[in-house]
């Protein structure tokens, strides 16, 4: 059995899970450890050093996202964003019947988070997505109800990348005077992100997903937008997120998302074209695989491909010990037995589901790295499908 050496090639292409911290955004948090180390609320010298980074963050956070800065408020992350957002607004919302519609290809932040309100009698409607992966914004119209407060509708989906139609969702969002939350999570820094053109009343981001560190985001709040605290303490944010503020990790956010803004164009088709490359390669060479999603819109950075005859798993595996990271979904879903809700909302049987990886490519993934995968992947492919009694070999002519 190939076991794995420390020497061996890596290559990583799991970015959706998270994304290394930019040696830049590094040397720009490092400061705010040591030297520039202050309460952000302490009115000393000392504390509006600390401060000064915490609001030089938020306006880069603000640019990124066409917002203004004090529609930002900074959290641990997308998940605690999108709580915030969807527990805050429906806790705010009058009326002693509540109606909330999400999608069914929503990360487990949403859906969990939603899942929860029913729990405590909110209704939900989960809207269906199509094949292609994407949401049908008619479906989300008929889905209203008098007593709807709130829509929840992601950006760019983490799985399999497909972009939504968040720009008509939130017109209609508009028109019936509904609150429009959605996660940006796996859009922002990778395609053009504006609140305005959106429409959303509310959005969520992740420093991890943008080469930033763990355990910071932020929240674009759109002012007016009415909400309750969902934690309590300190009068810190605005009274919107109490606790003191990771000075460190915010200024990280916010550099993250300045040098993310100023590159986008460029890096965006760097990766398209990688990304298309790596799937051209690997149906070309791999009997049977397909691309989910591949003919809507997706982030440029995404392949979800579907390897019939194989378990992803064991794939993940096989791939991991020769040097290729990658996974079979949503990282807050690894171990999970039952296949992907995503693949199976949009259709897939469960052994098509458990057949089926995410390769996700970064800032950092080179055009050698393509290359290590496309020699990789069919090799490792065929030796898994020669344990399935199912599979039947090509034979060539």
């Amino acid at each position: 059995m190939l076991e794995w050496h420390p020497a061996m090639k890596r290559v990583y292409f799991d970015n959706n899970a998270t994304t290394p911290v930019d040696p830049e955004v590094l040397q720009a948090m490092l400061p705010y450890f040591c030297e520039i180390y202050g309460n952000a609320s302490s009115i000393h010298s000392t504390g509006q050093k600390a401060r000064s980074g915490v609001e030089k963050a938020r306006e880069q956070v603000a640019a990124l996202l066409g917002a203004r800065a004090n529609e930002v408020t900074f959290t641990s992350g997308g998940t605690e964003s999108d709580n915030l957002a969807i527990q805050g607004i429906v806790a705010a919302a009058e009326g002693e019947k509540k109606h909330v519609i999400a999608a069914k290809i929503e990360h487990s932040a949403v859906r969990n988070t939603c899942e929860a309100l029913a729990e405590r009698g909110v209704d939900v409607t989960f809207v269906p997505s199509g094949g292609d992966g994407v949401i049908n914004p008619d479906d989300v119209r008929n889905a209203l109800r008098p007593e709807t407060v709130l829509i929840c509708i992601m950006h760019a989906n983490n799985e399999l990348g497909t972009v939504q139609p968040v720009e008509e969702i939130g017109r209609i969002a508009a028109e019936a005077d509904v609150w429009f939350h959605t996660d940006a999570v796996q859009s922002a820094g990778k395609i053009p992100v504006d609140v305005e053109k959106i429409g959303c009343d509310s959005l969520a981001i992740s420093g991890h997903k943008i080469y930033a560190p763990k355990g910071v985001g932020a929240l674009y709040l759109r002012k007016g937008t009415r909400t309750q605290p969902i934690l309590f303490g300190g009068h810190h944010e605005r009274d919107r997120r109490p606790g003191t503020e990771n000075v460190a990790g915010i200024v990280a956010l916010g550099h993250a998302c300045e040098m993310a803004r100023t590159k986008l164009e460029a890096e965006s088709e760097r990766l398209s074209a990688l990304r298309n490359r790596f799937e051209q390669g690997i149906v070309a060479a791999v009997p049977h695989a397909r691309v989910n999603g591949q003919n809507a819109p997706r982030t440029p950075n995404t392949a979800n491909i579907t390897i019939p005859f194989i378990e992803g798993e064991a794939m993940v595996i096989a791939l991991d010990l020769r040097g290729l990271s990658c996974s079979t979904g949503a990282a807050c879903s690894s171990g999970a037995v039952a296949p992907s809700p995503v693949l199976t909302a949009i259709g897939m049987q469960p052994a098509e589901a458990r057949a089926t990886l995410r390769f996700s490519l970064g800032k950092f993934t080179t055009s050698e790295d393509v290359d290590f995968a496309l020699r990789l992947i069919p090799g490792v492919a065929e030796q898994l499908r020669e344990l399935s009694p199912l599979y039947k070999k090509p034979v060539a002519v």
